[in-house]
């Protein structure tokens, strides 16, 4: 296995070597010496990046939200502030990659969510990144008319998280639903959600 990359810097070949090594072999198998070998380091080089082995799970989770956000800007994804049915085709198209195309970095980062459980300080990390998605993601369903952005972008995250983990690493592993099932399990939930996608969808109510 080889991740080098021309013109990448010293940082991002570890940390890609890092998650490709968390996708293929799992916690156990990230090392600095494994690390070195997939970038096709010197030995001795991740280790001048990431001293520890906390350094380079730090290093990853950064590197995780960085090629995750490239995804989510992509120029051929709807925009999801054109309304309900952009938002559903957007969010269906990320979620769909992160079945196919991308589907070692999903890997990688349940990987780093339960190594996370056990260091603190690595939650912090992990949690600070995932919090700027949220961010976002909360802006996106206020705008489609949600009265209670924070409950429905938790649904959102819960429903994508168990539609992933079912598909790549669950009980629905040897299925990757298509993108157009994709579409419609999310404008089924949109639409608990949202009623008609205008303000007051839902009133937010038991």
């Amino acid at each position: 296995m080889s991740v080098r990359t021309t013109g990448a810097s010293r940082a991002d070949l570890v940390a890609d070597a890092a998650l490709a090594l968390l996708a293929e072999r799992g916690m156990r198998g990230l090392t600095h010496r494994a690390v070195d070998e997939a970038a096709g380091l010197p030995q001795g080089a991740t280790s001048n990046v990431a001293r520890t082995r906390q350094a380079l799970l730090e290093l990853a989770v950064r590197r995780l939200a960085e090629r995750e956000a490239r995804v989510l800007a992509l120029e051929e994804l709807p925009d999801p502030r054109d309304g309900v049915p952009a938002l559903v085709d957007a969010l269906a198209l990320v979620a769909h990659r992160a079945l196919t195309r991308n589907r070692d970095l999903t890997l990688a980062r349940y990987e780093l969510a339960l190594e996370a459980t056990r260091r603190p300080a690595l939650r912090a990390s992990y949690d600070a990144t995932g919090a700027r998605f949220r961010t976002q993601l909360a802006a996106l369903v206020t705008a489609a008319g949600s009265s209670c952005p924070e409950r429905h972008v938790l649904s959102l995250v819960a429903w994508a998280d168990g539609l992933m983990f079912s598909c790549v690493a669950g009980s629905f592993s040897g299925e990757v639903p298509s993108p157009a099932d994709v579409r419609a399990g999310l404008r089924e939930l949109l639409a608990g959600m949202l009623g008609d996608g205008k303000p007051g969808g839902d009133s937010g109510r038991p």
